[in-house]
């Protein structure tokens, strides 16, 4: 009887502990502040432009992509007086071309809206960068993936704080070659290949190393990007273009709060949420919050490239073959008057032609294009 009742009195204490749990909010995620955020740094290698996005923050329930901060005046400014002002060359891309700069200089960036409203960084130094030693990759059975290292160092131990970058690029193809098209009312040769396309996607984690703990100013095999073989990415030809930059111990403790902040697995075990600013404040009012760090830097690349012959063709259903022309007793489909499909190659007769899916046959519904790189 005793148990009965133990048994039961925890029932009951589940059912008040769960009606007490109500749904909770804070007020920074329904907040509709439209903050700046500003994202790029000052290239100072004199041989590619500086590149800085302008955002604005939303709510973390909207549905529609942030919004881009058009028209404003951006200006790098050296702490000897030197104004070098950016250029506004796409949606809300400011850019300002490669020249020489004084690496023993400082520099800030200034920024004035649209609506009035001016921004100033803090002056940083320039970090002078050391050279990428290799790139290398190794097959994990266990995650069925390919995984990209990094290996760099600096043998004055000056840089020890690090960032990179990557955009990866693949080959692939489409599972039958299109080599017909309808125009007008004949079906032709098609100008174009559409079975080999070449797609791009550029990291968007933050990717960060240090050497602060160590000895020496070595980054021995950290792993940069893991492609899973299921992607196909690595089936035909398969290039990584690894971006590397030093960094000042500000500007990597601020990029560090950003990634615990932004790339959380949402565990309870997860660093808490923070308000992450950086280095650039406005200048008439503080509560005008700005986010992003502008920092400078030299900046060093490599690319590299494998055909390990990882994945599988894709597959498709088989071709069809339907006949040029309709006929008034043919309900079925015909070449001049079909949408859905996708001319492959002529049919058995002269009078017929083999279809597929678009899907089967245009490798840009994938997402990439027929332009071949110039690095290929």
């Amino acid at each position: 009887m005793r148990y009965w009742f133990l048994k039961v009195g925890f029932f009951v204490l589940l059912l008040i502990v769960d009606s007490c749990i109500e749904p909770f909010s804070p007020p920074e995620v329904n907040s509709d502040e439209n903050y700046l955020v500003i994202d790029g740094f000052l290239n100072v290698s004199g041989t590619d432009s500086t590149r800085i996005e302008l955002r604005r923050t939303q709510n973390v329930n909207a549905n529609a992509m942030p919004a881009i901060e058009r028209g404003a005046q951006l200006a790098v400014e050296e702490e000897n007086g030197e104004t070098m002002p950016l250029t506004e060359t796409g949606a809300a891309v400011y850019t300002l071309p490669p020249r020489q700069y004084n690496r023993s200089g400082k520099y800030r960036l200034r920024i004035k809206t649209k609506d009035g409203q001016e921004y100033l960084s803090e002056f940083v130094g320039v970090s002078i960068t050391p050279v990428i030693d290799s790139v290398t990759y190794k097959v994990d059975p266990v995650l069925n993936a390919a995984v990209f290292y990094v290996n760099t160092h600096d043998a004055q131990n000056k840089t020890q704080f690090y960032r990179w970058k990557f955009e990866e690029t693949w080959e692939y193809e489409a599972a039958y070659y299109s080599a017909l098209m309808v125009r007008n009312d004949s079906v032709v040769i098609r100008p174009e290949n559409i079975n080999k396309c070449w797609g791009k996607l550029k990291s968007g984690s933050i990717l960060l190393g240090s050497t602060v703990k160590l000895s020496s100013d070595v980054i021995k095999d950290l792993p940069l990007n893991r492609v899973p073989i299921s992607t196909n990415k690595l089936f035909i030809k398969y290039s990584i273009l690894v971006r590397q930059y030093g960094l000042s111990r500000q500007a990597f403790e601020y990029w560090t709060d950003l990634a615990k902040t932004t790339q959380g697995t949402g565990s309870l075990f997860d660093v808490l949420p923070s308000q992450v600013t950086g280095n650039i404040r406005n200048v008439a009012n503080p509560r005008l919050l700005a986010f992003g760090y502008f920092s400078a830097a030299t900046e060093e690349t490599r690319r590299y490239t494998v055909s390990p012959r990882l994945g599988t063709f894709p597959r498709c259903t088989e071709p069809d073959t339907i006949p040029i022309r309709c006929s008034p007793r043919d309900a079925d489909e015909c070449a001049l008057n079909t949408a859905k499909l996708l001319l492959t190659y002529w049919g058995p007769r002269s009078d017929s032609v083999l279809v597929a899916a678009h899907s089967c046959a245009d490798c840009r519904l994938q997402g990439g294009t027929t332009e071949r790189p110039s690095y290929w």
